[in-house]
């Protein structure tokens, strides 16, 4: 008797530490073990698309995960990572040393994962008859910073333009598309004349030029992919010839310089979880289809190959 109940009591302890245990699983219906857990997500709009069309099929293998996905900007999106608040960064460029300073001021290491590539668009309304291209120059001319008050006409680019205002459209300077637009276009990061239109919501930007036979802006390829039923793609001229953005020129370097690599950032508490663990491998086995699917070129599998064994050495280091 004495042992039976010896048994109980064992048995009844083993329950208690199971049901408390930190490992955030539980047994489906079927008998098969699923994740719980959240994964908090936020960072660039142009990485946005990628990493929701990767987190809608997660969800469909791991249901009970609750992610959530941001778009403050590459630049917000990196605040918060460094803060502790989110576990990746969507980030449309690399972390700048101030972003960096921040995170190891709070104890944050990271893992950078490049996840696809981007062209970056230059968008007018379909209005408009007399753009063919626009030349690097020209590009400059409108958005350099002693543009401001002085260049407001299109004729003031070229002057068999009409003499009509310029509306200029762009991402908010948070953003890592502003800071390699201006990089390409003006010669350094972040150096742009200031009376534009700025969103970080593409989404706004698309209504704007869409909505005024006088305008011009730039976004990521994707949101184009999306609408381009509302817009005209302008070709772009860098000493070559006009090149239009397509994932055949963005892939073979021939649209440059507005082409670039996107990423993914991975912060090492987040590591901890295994629901993020789970996310990132399945992120990286599959992103090579999905990317193409949103209208961004994929890298050779081969390079998802590498980025996945570096992210497992990253995540056993910190486990």
């Amino acid at each position: 008797m004495k042992t039976k109940i010896y048994q109980l009591v064992v048995l009844a302890i083993i329950l208690v530490l199971s049901a408390c245990s930190d490992s955030p699983k539980q047994q489906n219906d079927a008998g098969k073990t699923q994740l719980l857990g959240s994964i908090r997500i936020d960072g660039s709009s142009t990485v946005y698309p990628i990493t929701e069309a990767v987190a809608e099929e997660f969800r469909t293998e791991s249901p009970k995960v609750k992610i959530t996905i941001g778009i403050s900007g590459t630049g917000g999106g990196f605040k918060k990572f460094s803060r502790g608040e989110t576990d990746i960064s969507d980030a449309s460029r690399p972390i700048k040393d101030k972003e960096k300073t921040a995170c190891k001021e709070n104890g944050i290491e990271y893992i950078s994962l490049t996840v696809a590539y981007d062209g970056m668009a230059v968008l007018i309304n379909p209005e408009n008859d007399w753009v063919d291209y626009l030349t690097i120059e020209d590009l400059k001319k409108m958005w350099e910073p002693e543009a401001q008050n002085n260049i407001t006409q299109w004729n003031q680019i070229r002057s068999e333009w009409p003499e009509q205002e310029l509306h200029l459209f762009g991402p908010g300077v948070a953003s890592g598309t502003f800071d390699y637009f201006t990089k390409a276009i003006v010669g350094e990061s972040g150096k742009s004349r200031g009376d534009f239109t700025a969103s970080e919501d593409d989404n706004v930007l698309v209504q704007g030029i869409a909505s005024d036979k006088y305008a011009l802006g730039f976004f990521g390829l994707a949101y184009y992919e999306e609408n381009k039923d509302k817009l005209k793609l302008a070709g772009v001229d860098n000493g070559n010839g006009p090149v239009l953005p397509t994932i055949e020129t963005v892939k073979n370097g021939t649209y440059a310089p507005l082409s670039r690599p996107v990423f993914i950032y991975i912060s090492s508490n987040a590591v901890k979880r295994p629901e993020v663990i789970k996310f990132v491998e399945f992120y990286l086995k599959n992103v090579f289809e999905l990317v193409k699917e949103v209208g961004y070129v994929p890298l050779p599998q081969e390079e998802y190959n590498k980025e996945l064994e570096k992210f497992r050495q990253f995540a056993d280091k910190h486990k």
